[in-house]
């Protein structure tokens, strides 16, 4: 693996660990660059088909979803199809007459680029931002204690918010997935998964989906969640496949498209679609897994 794609790699992972610890606004607007930074590739890909998406409207939008889904999550369902509406007025109303691609990739790049996306920091910001002055006035005040305190709580996640764990877990689960998937699949595959992307194989998607549920099982244990054993291979699974159901999508759309990346922005991986595209259908299902599903599941299953 060349050095440029590991270190994009380990830069990529410590961005987004920052960002998820420090939640919140922060979590937010990082997530607002990630979108914007999705959707000009997405639209890209669209442009080389001869289609003119109402792409800055659509930019526009998106935004103003992932904002909303920060400060009244509810209300973010709402203003989707509202959107759409907005995109299509936009469209009726140019002077060259829009075609049925220039529509519906406008919707698909509302939807796919923003709205599923902003699952996501509705299942975080609800932890909220920590208090970094706090933090530095209590180690200013006694720098012993707050080490003692932070050496005990290392290896204790329950003091965390549900949010925060629920969104490392998350997250652990879609790296667990790509991992597996990538190794298993590089050393060990024989087995051609789909023609859309040549690469991917039966023994990798396996793996990969068994690596989510490995990762998935031992964080209900740890986090004492209902029913646990059942809990974490639910989850899991659903990741793993909607991880890997996310990578070909991305892959179709570029194979339309006729090209081989997404983009150039990350060294040795490709664009951010490249590097994000399993986290786009995967977002909803957390969400509703954990606010409509565990809920139901019995204390325990023995």
């Amino acid at each position: 693996m060349p050095w440029s794609r590991i270190l994009s790699a380990i830069v990529a992972i410590a961005v987004a660990l920052l960002m998820i610890i420090a939640g919140g606004w922060y979590f937010t607007a990082g997530f607002m660059v990630i979108v914007f930074l999705g959707q000009l590739e997405y639209f890209q890909l669209v442009r080389s088909k001869g289609i003119e998406p109402a792409a800055k409207t659509t930019l526009f939008i998106s935004q103003i979803l992932l904002i909303t889904a920060a400060i009244a999550p509810r209300v973010t369902d709402a203003l989707f199809p509202v959107g759409g509406t907005l995109i299509c007025f936009y469209l009726l109303f140019q002077p060259k007459l829009a075609t049925i691609a220039d529509i519906s990739t406008s919707i698909l790049g509302l939807f796919y680029g923003g709205y599923l996306p902003s699952y996501w920091i509705r299942l975080r910001v609800d932890s909220g931002t920590i208090d970094y002055r706090a933090i530095a006035s209590e180690f200013s005040e006694n720098p012993l204690s707050f080490l003692n305190l932070i050496g005990d709580r290392v290896l204790d996640l329950h003091f965390l918010s549900p949010a925060l764990t629920t969104t490392f877990l998350a997250f652990g689960c879609i790296w667990a997935a790509d991992i597996g998937a990538y190794l298993m699949g590089k050393f060990f595959g024989r087995t051609r998964l789909s023609h859309i992307s040549p690469k991917k194989t039966v023994e990798g998607a396996i793996f990969g989906i068994l690596g989510s549920i490995g990762v998935a099982t031992l964080g209900a244990w740890y986090l004492y969640w209902n029913s646990w054993q059942l809990s974490g291979i639910l989850m899991g699974g659903l990741i793993g496949i909607a991880s890997l159901l996310g990578d070909l999508t991305e892959s179709m759309m570029k194979r339309d498209a006729g090209v081989k990346d997404s983009g150039q922005l990350i060294p040795g991986h490709g664009g951010i679609l490249d590097r994000t595209d399993s986290y786009v259908f995967t977002a909803p299902l957390v969400y509703y897994f954990i606010s409509a599903i565990l809920p139901l599941l019995p204390t325990s299953i023995f």
